[in-house]
């Protein structure tokens, strides 16, 4: 059974920085899938953050460019989405994702304080 499990999310006020981690279990090969990152505002729908797939390429959405950083580590089943100069619109659940087995995470709240 995969499992993906969230963390490192939290308060913090604007500019400040984050880190969030997600870890996969009972998966084949991690090395051999694409991450995502999504987010889901309140009260509203969720959306793509950002992706590092299995070459390490990187892609993010234009309201997170030059501000967030996915990475994965793939020795530690474990993907990356490093937060900086947080603004208050980030404020949000984020969750990782494997879309090859439509695998999600539980999420993590990232709360952004002005």
């Amino acid at each position: 059974q995969v499992q993906l499990v969230e963390s490192g999310g939290g308060l913090v006020q604007t500019g400040g920085s984050l880190r969030l981690s997600c870890v996969a279990s009972g998966i084949g090969l991690f090395s051999r899938n694409n991450i995502g990152w999504f987010r889901q505002p309140p009260g509203k729908q969720r959306e793509w953050v950002a992706t590092v797939i299995t070459n390490f390429d990187t892609y993010y959405a234009d309201s997170v460019k030059g501000r967030f950083t996915v990475s994965r580590d793939n020795g530690k089943n474990t993907g990356y989405l490093e937060m900086n100069n947080l603004k208050p619109e980030d404020t949000a659940v984020y969750y990782c994702n494997i879309p090859a087995g439509g695998y999600w995470g539980q999420g993590t709240q990232v709360t952004v304080s002005s």
